[in-house]
């Protein structure tokens, strides 16, 4: 492969061989790597051919033992034939991949997989793959057991060992598999290729297409089954890959389909670290519903307070928690499931039945009609340009307050997008939702009725504005509150009646 290579490191090479016919006569060839080169008669009494390297001064380590086994292992270690250096077989001719799937033991694969990384840890999943069609493929790929390779790694790259008829072509194919399956290690191996290639004809020819989507087809259905056939296996695999699947949702169109049934969330109903699939969340849907609710947080336990849930608790909704940072660049790409649209639980627009059960409806009285008109007047005049409007909420239960996204709330997944990715970010206006059940509220419109403690009131508001910010994951600075929060409590301590 690439005989000429060799003048990299030599000063000159000399080819001396002698065919198999009695007549014939053995030739040296001579070049130092010109333009020109010398043929003369040689003596050599048996066939073959000898080729003698000498080396340039710096590229002495070419002599060494140990440098040429390096060289063997990474290039030629599984050609047919043996290579030797001195009276040592150097190479293993016999790559693993081209054995059978049921001849292959998890320790020989695990040795395998050591070498290939030099990670020590078992990997998560090993995938063995044997086509001939549409173009012949021989791969052994894993999934590692962390996504970032450690220190003493081989692999500084992402990318799969190419190779064609046992001759390693690349070291780092980048372009087998889609960038959201960088994490697979591994090696592929197909005879359709041509040895004499260069990196920019293999990446543009019509066989790396299909060894691609031959290969990405075999990994996702790979990681189907094992959700399917080792549902806690797959739960490890999630919490450390699951972030590549989301960003393959988001930036492949091509391959939205075949990654949403590998998509795990906890919801409303899920306990502990449970997660679950879109197929489960659609079977347990009450048979009136018609959109997959969501909701957008910084973690579980601000997504589990969110008054956003009010009404889907009293409905027995379930809502799936988003809480990665990726999940609002995912929701371009995540737009239905099996023909059920997914919906933002914190939109304005969110219509929600209420629970058949009437021991769930509100029963406290709401504020006389003035004194309700009065609060909400003055939670605009504080609030003013911060947000969009203050209404009424029918749908609120336990909650004071909520900040609503305006619409259909995709507005809310921009501006999480928006505060992770611009530098002078700027806290979104929202539709703020006051619940005149309860006794929080009613407590504040009292007050004010009666003439109380102005700044009481004033700062009630401004924390409830805040504890909304919070739970959206909005605030920009939450350190500012403390100061405010510690004047309410003296306030409920003392009984202070400030003026």
């Amino acid at each position: 492969v690439g005989f000429y290579s060799v003048f990299m490191v030599a000063d000159e090479v000399r080819v001396t061989s002698r065919s198999f016919r009695p007549e014939a006569a053995a030739w040296t060839w001579i070049c130092a790597g010109e333009d020109r080169f010398t043929l003369e008669p040689a003596q050599k009494e048996k066939r073959g051919t000898d080729i003698v390297v000498r080396l340039k001064e710096d590229a002495a380590e070419f002599a060494e033992a140990w440098r040429l086994e390096q060289v063997i292992h990474k290039h030629s270690d599984f050609i047919s034939f043996p290579v030797y250096v001195g009276d040592k077989i150097v190479n293993r001719q016999t790559p693993l991949w081209r054995q059978p799937r049921t001849e292959i033991t998890d320790e020989a694969a695990h040795e395998f997989y050591k070498q290939l990384t030099l990670d020590f840890e078992a990997p998560l999943l090993r995938i063995h793959m044997h086509t001939d069609s549409p173009v012949q493929i021989y791969a052994l790929l894993f999934v590692p057991a962390k996504a970032e390779p450690g220190v003493f790694s081989l692999r500084k790259e992402p990318g799969l060992k190419l190779y064609s008829r046992k001759i390693l072509i690349q070291e780092y194919a980048k372009d087998l598999l889609p960038n959201y399956l960088r994490f697979m290690q591994g090696v592929v191996e197909s005879e359709d290729l041509p040895l004499n290639v260069s990196r920019e004809t293999v990446q543009s020819s019509k066989f790396m297409e299909r060894i691609r989507n031959a290969l990405t087809h075999k990994v996702i259905e790979s990681f189907k089954e094992l959700a399917a056939k080792d549902p806690d296996k797959y739960q490890v695999f999630w919490k450390t890959y699951g972030p590549f699947l989301k960003e393959g949702l988001a930036t492949d169109p091509s391959a939205r389909d075949k990654l949403k049934p590998l998509l795990r969330f906890q919801s409303s109903q899920t306990v502990d670290d449970e997660r679950i699939s879109l197929a489960q969340y659609v079977g347990r849907m009450k048979p009136e519903q018609r959109e997959i609710y969501y909701l957008l947080a910084d973690d579980p336990q601000s997504a589990a307070r969110s008054p956003h849930l009010d009404p889907f608790r009293q409905a027995r909704l379930e809502v799936l928690f988003l809480t990665d940072p990726l999940d609002s660049f995912m929701l371009a790409g995540l737009q239905n499931y099996e023909g059920f649209a997914l919906k933002n639980a914190a939109s304005a627009d969110v219509d929600v039945a209420k629970g058949d059960d009437p021991a769930e409806t509100p029963a406290a009285e709401a504020l006389p009609p003035g004194e309700l008109e009065a609060l909400i007047a003055r939670f605009k005049t504080q609030l003013g340009e911060r947000v969009t409007d203050v209404r009424v909420s029918e749908r609120l239960v336990d909650s004071p307050l909520r900040l609503a996204a305006p619409g259909d709330g995709r507005e809310q997944e921009m501006d999480r997008v928006r505060r992770l990715i611009e530098k002078d970010y700027s806290v979104p206006k929202r539709l703020v939702e006051v619940n005149a059940r309860h006794p929080l509220i009613k407590g504040l419109a009292g007050r004010l009725a009666a003439g109380g403690d102005d700044r009481l009131v004033s700062d009630a508001i401004e924390q409830l504005y805040e504890n909304g910010l919070l739970l959206e994951g909005l605030h920009p600075n939450p350190a500012q509150m403390v100061g405010r929060i510690q004047a309410l409590m003296e306030a409920a301590v003392s009984g202070d009646r400030r003026q």
